[in-house]
């Protein structure tokens, strides 16, 4: 299409050429320029693509759009704009057709729960018959297929470009995990959400590189109910007020309050051999006594934000019921099946805060062991595999130390210091079995009646990095073939 097009929604200046010469590609990374493509100089944190303007000219580029004075070979076109993320995402939507028009959009901001409400609103649509496509920590998802993205928000060329094939394959609905630091670097622009979720908010991503204080972590999170028609809210969080504000979106909220829209009580735990979960009842909004296959009290609340969102939207109860009843998170508290009486669960904690969250969620489980196999990460600093170490001894009845991205580290150096620095000032039990496919065997093999087991570390990962190669590793997969050689 014509460049002139392309810039139809973008406050912009012509500083030279023309706008009406024909556009094939916008890009961001100047290796990918060619003839016909219009080359967008982002600024980030650390670099600032207007130094490889020139570079994209060499490859071809026929327009750049910058947002500083840069002198330009003549011959390109160049366009001024205030920001030029925002401009990308902007012709961004443009050059894919404006597909989030086509979808009933869904963004989800807050600093945990993102990724499990995610999960528990695209089993629910699931259960309608409703195909769902999503954005978020475990990369883009349409149908079975899943794309690996460098952030929890991709850029917004990435955000357009899957929204598009979204709506080519058949995607009625798009749910993506609205980061902060996607928020305030306008990797959402361009798309009026139809339905904006705050789950929580709590002290993350404050630094050089991210937020420079609570404050404006807080401010950048609120943007998005600026940018959607229905907010759903977390009336039982401490900013609750502070996060709606400034919001143009019309008010639902959940919580335990009695002041909530969708109000849950008489939350319990849920366990038998296979599932672990949690019930609760709900009324206001949607009136049913509800199960979700997602471990721990705060599973009521991602229950919640996605029951209120699917109650606006006309879901059917049996659809919502069915899918919180079925859920399952990759890599996240993942029950996977196994023939014994016990539980099985693969999870993603890899450091200390998440190991000591998921260890004493299960504890309130009371099984009759509860048993966490892990390692540490090698090239990282040694204090948080003694923190590991420290947590597991103190809260699990057993620990099987194992190995886990060793990178340059030898697996057994790593697992001394796991032992020396942290499990030895516990009396925690332990054994080690160094291979890690041999470790989840090990836990198998002497697994008992009500035991909770957790394989920690590697959640939705597929490899081991070791001596700076990736060697593919799906504990799935492994799980299935130790499964099946037992039975043999």
């Amino acid at each position: 299409m014509f460049l002139s097009e392309l810039l139809k929604n973008t406050d912009c200046t012509v500083v030279q050429g023309s706008t009406e010469i024909e556009i094939c590609d916008v890009v961001y990374d100047s290796r990918k320029a060619k003839p016909g493509t219009a080359f967008v100089a982002l600024k980030g944190y650390n670099v600032d693509a207007h130094r490889f303007i020139p570079s994209a000219v060499s490859c071809g580029a026929s327009a750049v759009i910058l947002s500083e004075e840069t002198e330009v070979n003549e011959n390109v076109t160049v366009i001024k704009v205030n920001d030029t993320r925002k401009a990308l995402a902007y012709m961004s939507a443009v050059l894919f057709g404006e597909p989030s028009k086509e979808l009933t959009t869904i963004a989800l901001t807050g600093t945990k729960g993102k990724t499990t409400t995610v999960a528990m609103l695209k089993s629910i649509f699931e259960a309608e018959g409703i195909k769902a496509g999503t954005i978020g920590t475990l990369g883009i998802i349409i149908g079975d297929t899943a794309y690996k993205t460098n952030n929890t928000t991709p850029e917004s060329y990435e955000i357009q470009q899957a929204m598009r094939k979204m709506v080519d394959e058949g995607c009625k609905v798009m749910i993506i995990e609205a980061s902060s630091l996607g928020l305030k670097w306008h990797r959402t622009d361009a798309i009026e959400f139809d339905y904006g979720v705050f789950t929580n908010f709590s002290h993350d991503h404050i630094g050089d590189s991210e937020h420079k204080d609570l404050q404006e972590y807080l401010d950048c999170k609120a943007l998005l109910f600026r940018q959607c028609r229905h907010g759903i809210f977390n009336i039982d969080d401490p900013v609750f007020e502070q996060i709606t504000a400034k919001a143009t979106c019309d008010i639902t909220t959940f919580g335990m309050s009695v002041k909530a829209d969708l109000q849950a009580s008489g939350d319990e735990l849920l366990s038998r051999a296979g599932y672990i979960g949690v019930h609760f009842n709900c009324k206001g909004l949607f009136e049913s006594g509800v199960d979700v296959a997602i471990p721990g009290k705060f599973s009521v609340y991602n229950a919640l934000a996605s029951i209120a969102v699917c109650a606006k939207m006309g879901i059917s109860k049996e659809a919502i019921l069915t899918g919180l009843n079925t859920v399952k998170v990759k890599g996240r508290v993942e029950a996977v099946p196994v023939p014994g009486n016990y539980t099985l669960l693969i999870d993603y904690a890899h450091n200390a805060l998440s190991m000591e969250n998921i260890l004493t969620t299960l504890r309130e489980y009371k099984p009759n062991r509860l048993i966490v196999l892990f390692g540490a990460g090698g090239n990282r600093p040694k204090v948080r595999r003694y923190e590991m170490g420290e947590t597991a001894g103190r809260l699990a009845d057993l620990s099987v130390l194992t190995e886990d991205n060793s990178r340059d580290e030898d697996v057994n150096d790593i697992i001394n210091d796991i032992i020396e620095g942290g499990i030895s000032k516990t009396n925690g039990k332990y054994v080690v079995v160094p291979k890690r496919q041999d470790a989840i065997r090990y836990c198998m093999e002497n697994a008992q009646d009500g035991d909770i087991i957790v394989l920690a570390g590697k959640g939705h990962e597929d490899y081991l990095e070791i001596k700076g190669v990736k060697y593919h590793l799906d504990e799935r997969e492994v799980i299935a073939d130790i499964i099946s050689a037992m039975k043999g």
